[in-house]
């Protein structure tokens, strides 16, 4: 396997400067006019999962059927009449097993790896946090891992309030040491990687009816708005994060949840949070 086929993440812009224009690289819009980069270096698309993120719904088909996984090209219709795309049916078999004892009850939080909890390179970090080895094609290729600050109070609190789900468009060979690195407490209370994801439109989509937990209880925590286009009324959207150390957005969002943890239903108070 390859390099690009391995890892996903949103590319650094600061690794970007001093690139020749014209290095085939796109940038896309997203929801909260935050501009994200995509390279085509190997090692950097290694990381790289959202290739575009001016994305639609999910695809026109028949609703018991999940969407495909390589779609053909599509978009609206002409004239002033809107496509209604359904969203897909739950599949028989959900990716999260049965709610414990010790979390019945509590709303599930599903929480994003690259970008919104760490942000990893193949280029050496003096401060990195983690070195965590990878093989690719049998060669060891070192990943150089920095938490984002404050990452450690945040897990913490959301273990103790919620039902967590690590979500990482990721393949498990990467992310699955960097969380067994990161969640010393045992946050997470499952781990789904790119396998879990449904691929449209470029793009490694979360698709949260997938889990087998009642939609109006569960949140996303993701800096990617394509990560949750088919229920971005369910997400917390936080910015990307690459080595700020004087960032606080994790720690300003704990008194959020912790009166999240308390809605019977989260759309009200995610709503307030989207008009703001």
């Amino acid at each position: 396997m390859d390099c690009p086929a391995i890892i996903t993440q949103v590319t650094n812009p600061k690794e970007d400067e001093g690139r020749a224009p014209g290095a085939g690289e796109k940038a896309s819009q997203c929801n909260v006019s935050l501009k994200k980069q995509r390279s085509r270096s190997i090692l950097s698309s290694f990381f790289c999962c959202f290739r575009d993120y001016n994305v639609e719904g999910p695809p026109s088909s028949n609703p018991s059927v999940l969407p495909p996984l390589v779609e053909e090209n599509g978009g609206l219709q002409k004239g002033d009449q809107r496509q209604v795309i359904p969203i897909p049916s739950p599949p028989a078999k959900y990716l999260l097993p049965e709610v414990t004892v010790l979390d019945y009850g509590k709303k599930c939080v599903v929480i994003d790896l690259d970008e919104t909890l760490v942000h990893s390179s193949f280029k050496p970090i003096s401060n990195a946090d983690f070195i965590v080895p990878v093989e690719i094609d049998g060669t060891i290729h070192q990943v150089y891992v920095l938490k984002r600050p404050h990452v450690d109070e945040f897990l913490q609190r959301m273990g103790q309030l919620f039902e967590c789900v690590l979500f990482t468009a990721s393949l498990a060979k990467y992310a699955d040491p960097v969380a067994d690195l990161l969640d010393r407490w045992g946050v997470f209370r499952a781990r789904l990687f790119r396998e879990s994801c449904v691929f449209h439109r470029g793009n490694y989509v979360k698709d949260l009816s997938r889990l087998g937990r009642e939609l109006s209880k569960v949140i996303i925590v993701d800096n990617s708005p394509a990560s949750y286009i088919f229920h971005p009324e369910n997400a917390v959207p936080v910015q990307s994060w690459f080595d700020d150390m004087t960032d606080t957005e994790l720690l300003d969002l704990i008194p959020f949840f912790e009166g999240l943890s308390r809605e019977d239903d989260v759309y009200s108070m995610l709503h307030r949070l989207c008009n703001r």
